[in-house]
């Protein structure tokens, strides 16, 4: 069993059990939350599609730690002008456990 989830303005398919990593999420480490909105939802045998979401779907997640990604290098130059600039920015993160997908 697997479903698509909408989170943070992307989408993300998902099974139980698995980790994922999402935009920051305003929650403290260790609290449960469920995230109804549900694009799609496939049990091996029948695919539900939402429009938009798949009514009474929900996903149940354990948000396991807040972090940031590794560092993404900016680097501006003109040339012949002596001109560089060096910046490094780190995208905050929720890493999430799923834990059930009801339907």
């Amino acid at each position: 069993m697997f479903a698509v989830i909408k989170t943070g303005g992307r989408q993300y398919k998902v099974k139980e059990g698995n980790f994922i990593s999402v935009e920051k999420l305003s929650c403290e480490a260790g609290t449960k939350m469920d995230i109804s909105e549900v694009l799609m939802l496939d049990d091996g045998e029948k695919t539900r599609v939402g429009d938009p979401f798949v009514e009474g779907a929900t996903v149940s997640v354990d948000v396991v730690e807040h972090k940031r990604q590794k560092t993404v290098l900016v680097f501006k130059k003109r040339r012949r002008k002596n001109y560089r600039r060096k910046n490094g920015h780190r995208q905050p993160v929720t890493i999430l456990k799923v834990e059930s997908i009801r339907h």
